[in-house]
């Protein structure tokens, strides 16, 4: 063992979707590389994936997986988590507190604040994963929301963002704190990029994702209505949400029936299997892992042109189409159709470029060399109770 192991403590709310997948690649690395992980999680959130997740990932984490409750909206039953968060970090006397989306960074930042009785504070870090950047283009919430993320940075020695796309949101509204920034795009293993073969029954379509609003699924389905081909085709939906029941009933309302399958939540890679194009009709996103993930297994892709996809298929062939748009959705859809051929040879080419850009040893790699440069700042700062740090806080990658 080289240098000296970081104790990192990484804290999200749901663990579920691509935020639960970057923190569970990113731990895992860090602990493949020597340093002591620990993870704090919802003791409330689940969905039919959650448990065998969690499991998997508890076996590598030296630091431990700790639950909580956290509430979903902001408010008083916030200070508990945070409260639980101080004690945590304290008795695993960690050298970073990592925050992932609004509630992750909330506690990591609160949580980790200097106290009388603290040998040493940890630095403190924290990645948007979109979460409240969504809310950032104005209203009373949106102000809220920007008023809230600024008086957090503060207490922040670091902020990650996924995409250029987030950190230009997040600059624009937080304006004049001067916290330190980077930009380190999500990473995908080695695995990711097997080429998945759609079964022979397979659908046209598929979707992977949450049942929100956000994501799109109305738009799929109704594009999916306007699609007029001598063999009607069809679509998987493999995912759950809050909007589950309200889009299963547009589904019938629509007459798409038995064209239409509702999975529940699944693996990405099981769910790709399912459909010969991935649609992803999102009216937001950061950079979704489900986008590069789809990406890395040379299934064609259909996206909406916002957050940081263009950063994904940049110098591809694969275009976009206009958000929010039922029309363009189900022109890109039926051309998807028209040419197979074509679509799947540019989601070669884009396999290709992801494999170049996007990996977890990359990710993981920056993400260190942050935490690093900070600590050390932090030392030369003085902070009470900080002792001074070795030049190499990290093993040999």
């Amino acid at each position: 063992m080289m240098g000296w192991p970081l104790r990192i403590l990484h804290i999200l709310r749901a663990p579920v979707g691509g935020l639960f997948r970057h923190v569970r690649d990113l731990a895992l690395e860090q602990a493949a590389l020597g340093h002591e992980v620990g993870v704090l999680v919802d003791s409330t959130s689940c969905d039919g994936l959650t448990g065998d997740r969690l499991v998997s990932l508890e076996a590598s984490l030296s630091l431990g997986l700790h639950r909580t409750p956290m509430p979903r909206s902001p408010g008083p039953g916030d200070l508990p988590a945070v409260l639980f968060t101080r004690r945590l970090a304290r008795s695993l006397d960690v050298d970073v507190l990592h925050g992932h989306g609004a509630k992750g960074g909330l506690y990591a930042r609160l949580g980790g604040r200097i106290l009388p009785w603290s040998r040493r504070a940890p630095v403190r870090f924290y990645t948007p994963h979109g979460g409240s950047l969504h809310y950032f283009g104005g209203g009373l919430k949106g102000r809220a929301y920007v008023y809230t993320e600024a008086a957090l940075a503060r207490m922040s020695e670091g902020v990650i963002f996924e995409s250029a796309f987030a950190e230009n949101i997040y600059t624009r509204g937080v304006a004049s704190v001067g916290v330190a920034q980077r930009v380190i795009p999500n990473g995908l293993s080695p695995e990711d990029f097997d080429v998945v073969v759609p079964h022979e029954d397979a659908a046209e379509f598929v979707f992977v994702g949450e049942l929100r609003d956000l994501k799109g699924v109305d738009l799929l389905l109704r594009a999916l209505s306007r699609l007029r081909f001598a063999k009607p085709p069809r679509a998987v939906i493999a995912g759950d949400g809050p909007d589950a029941m309200p889009l299963r009933a547009l589904a019938r309302e629509l007459g798409l029936g038995a064209r239409v399958s509702f999975t529940g939540a699944l693996p990405a890679r099981q769910a790709f299997t399912m459909g010969r194009a991935l649609v992803m009709p999102s009216r937001a996103e950061s950079l979704p892992y489900v986008a590069l993930e789809a990406a890395a297994a040379g299934l064609p892709l259909i996206a909406s042109n916002v957050g940081g996809m263009p950063e994904i298929v940049r110098g591809s062939a694969t275009r976009l189409v206009a958000p929010d748009n039922v029309e363009a959705l189900a022109c890109a859809m039926a051309a998807t159709l028209d040419d197979m051929e074509d679509s799947r040879s540019r989601a070669i080419q884009l396999r290709g470029l992801v494999a170049q850009r996007f990996t977890v040893a990359k990710m993981t790699g920056a993400v260190l060399d942050f935490y690093r440069e900070q600590l050390i700042r932090t030392a030369m700062f003085d902070v009470p109770g900080r002792v001074a740090l070795s030049d190499d806080l990290y093993p040999n990658r």
